[in-house]
């Protein structure tokens, strides 16, 4: 049987008609496909099934759903012989397209690969997959103990991989075309900014812990600056210009799960940005500066050197070290203080610095600037995050603020008579 073909047509809210899908002149969709050289036909008022029904119109099925016969699915899919592969395969056959991406991207394919060839669901056949079971695999693997962000990521290569297969013409529709909280509960643990109070805590620890403090100055620009730990750890000697007060931020380094460092660019290209010191920002650099000390032989990541930070192997640190050294720091405030202080990550370093400006009255521009955001609207999550007692604050701040405005604005006034009663002269009559 012939496939229609033609070019890309619309219905009035947009979507995208299907070959062989068209609109009479009285609304209704058609779809006419060749049967033996034969025409048919299939009309309906809806295209989808949600569609509302016109008013005065008979009840009737969706064009998409009359389309769901076999006869009409093997018009629409003239390659459904091939869905008998299984999801695996198409999940691999996907990813051997995706040839030119960073390696971290390539260690979560690896990780999505590894996670899909544990599960039964992989040796399913493509073609047999309906919209319930990629729903029911998403609650299966969220019911086993499988984190809410590690599913997004699983999720985030199958649907793809499976909307390859609709573009190819083996199957006729992706059947993981749904939102994932439609299904599963989010119960990944949102990074939190902490309060100025724990930052303070935290910070004192270091700075007189004997073991610790030698991270403090790291910590300190963490919190004081945005940077990403991953920026942090691609930091060069170069990079630090104590005279200009300056910080350049235009890498990162990271490590493959076999232990190879390499540098790849900043997150977006947003990310990479010149940030300006404050008078404690530029200490601690000068103090990391002043204590550095490089292995013998300095290691070449990808043709740069002279990083500022090394683990005990004289090796680049990456943000695994940092994770870990956060971990035990916090643990060990933890377990002599009764005050207990909440988790505290690189991120969270991050999240509060952004918190912190934000709450000190800098513009949602100039902080998308400093933290190096693509989009401003990720910058502007923040104030989500900011808390009644916070947002009462500002709310008094501002009314003081323009309390004394007005107030010396009365002073001028008066200073000049422009504000003093106007005498208005009577004439005598006499």
């Amino acid at each position: 049987m012939p496939r229609l073909r033609g070019p890309i047509r619309r219905d009035k809210k947009r979507r995208v008609l299907r070959p062989g899908e068209t609109i009479r002149a009285d609304g209704r969709y058609q779809f006419k496909y060749m049967v033996d050289g034969k025409p048919k036909f299939f009309y309906s008022w809806k295209l989808e099934p949600t569609d509302p029904l016109p008013a005065g119109r008979k009840p009737c099925k969706s064009l998409r759903e009359m389309e769901e016969s076999l006869e009409v699915r093997s018009i629409i899919c003239p390659n459904s012989d091939d869905d008998t592969m299984t999801v695996m395969e198409l999940v691999q056959r996907y990813l051997s397209l995706k040839i030119c991406v960073k390696p971290n991207i390539r260690i979560n394919y690896n990780f999505v690969v590894n996670a899909l060839m544990k599960d039964p669901f992989s040796k399913k056949p493509i073609g047999k997959v309906k919209m319930s079971d990629a729903k029911l695999w998403l609650v299966k693997m969220q019911s086993e103990g499988r984190g809410y962000s590690s599913i997004h990521s699983i999720r985030g290569v199958v649907r793809p991989a499976f909307q390859m297969a609709v573009d190819d013409e083996i199957l006729w529709r992706n059947p993981f075309n749904f939102e994932m909280r439609e299904v599963l509960i989010n119960d990944s643990v949102k990074r939190e900014a902490i309060s100025r109070k724990d930052m303070r805590i935290f910070l004192d620890f270091l700075k007189n812990d004997r073991h610790f403090k030698k991270y403090y100055e790291a910590v300190f620009i963490l919190f004081h600056t945005g940077l990403r730990i991953s920026e942090l750890c691609g930091l060069t000697v170069g990079d630090i210009d104590l005279e200009k007060r300056t910080i350049n931020v235009d890498k990162q380094i990271q490590r493959d799960t076999k232990g190879k460092r390499y540098i790849i660019s900043t997150k977006t290209k947003a990310g990479a940005r010149l940030l300006p010191m404050t008078d404690d920002v530029y200490d601690c650099f000068t103090a990391i500066l002043r204590r550095r000390k490089p292995p013998k032989v300095e290691p070449i990541i990808d043709g740069i050197g002279n990083f500022l930070f090394y683990d005990a192997n004289g090796n680049p640190t990456v943000a695994m070290h940092w994770e870990h050294y956060f971990n035990h720091m916090v643990k060990k405030y933890n377990d002599i203080y009764k005050y207990q202080l909440p988790k505290i990550t690189p991120h969270v370093c991050r999240h509060t610095y952004c918190t912190n400006m934000a709450l000190s009255g800098v513009s949602a521009k100039t902080l998308q600037y400093l933290m190096g955001h693509s989009d401003i609207s990720i910058t502007l999550n923040v104030y989500t995050h900011i808390k009644f007692d916070d947002a009462q604050k500002e709310v008094e701040l501002v009314q003081e603020q323009q309390q004394k405005e007005m107030e010396n604005i009365r002073k001028e006034l008066e200073q000049v008579g422009e504000i003093q009663p106007k005498i208005i002269p009577f004439r005598n009559k006499a």
